[in-house]
């Protein structure tokens, strides 16, 4: 822990979470996933922002896009698997009505993720995310988590989802190697 009580993984939740605020993000929903538990639990006790526990990945990407058509800026955050679910509502919500949309997902699959059962995810997504044409942004070191701000003003401009992928030592504080 350091001085202010904080482990390295409420750290950067925290600094994740004034990116995000930076970048007009008010509405977060979100399906949990053991890497971003902290980044759930630092979103819903912080005032600024108005969280919201959703049941399917799907329901995220509906109740962020509604909300976004009422102007408030959204950030649905999720597991990559979870992610994976979403292509019909991405596709007949955000693509056909031109609603941008930041989706925060977990790095899963990459090198050095010793869970057998989510190396599928690392075969397929980037592709499905390239098929789909979507802008893509991993962040694996605290230096790049400005990026994130970056991402939300470019789906703005897009006017379509970007996915940001969250690297699993980052979310515990560090920074990944690759």
């Amino acid at each position: 822990m350091n001085d202010a009580g904080l482990t390295p993984a409420d750290t950067t939740a925290r600094h994740i979470a004034d990116v995000a605020h930076s970048a007009g993000i008010r509405l977060v929903a979100s399906l949990p996933d053991g890497w971003i538990t902290k980044l759930i639990e630092t979103f819903d006790a912080d005032e600024r922002f108005r969280h919201v526990a959703v049941n399917r990945e799907e329901s995220a990407i509906g109740l962020c896009s509604g909300a976004y058509l009422s102007g408030i800026g959204t950030f649905a955050l999720m597991g990559a698997s979870g992610f994976m679910t979403c292509i019909y509502a991405l596709t007949k919500i955000n693509f056909t009505y031109q609603i941008p949309l930041l989706i925060g997902i977990t790095n899963r699959g990459a090198t050095g993720d010793g869970a057998k059962f989510h190396q599928s995810n690392g075969l397929y997504l980037k592709p499905v995310i390239d098929a789909l044409h979507l802008k893509y942004v991993t962040i694996t070191r605290q230096s790049e988590l400005p990026r994130l701000a970056a991402a939300a003003a470019h789906a703005r401009t897009y006017a379509r989802p970007v996915v940001v992928s969250f690297g699993r030592t980052l979310l515990k504080g560090g920074d990944d190697a690759e």
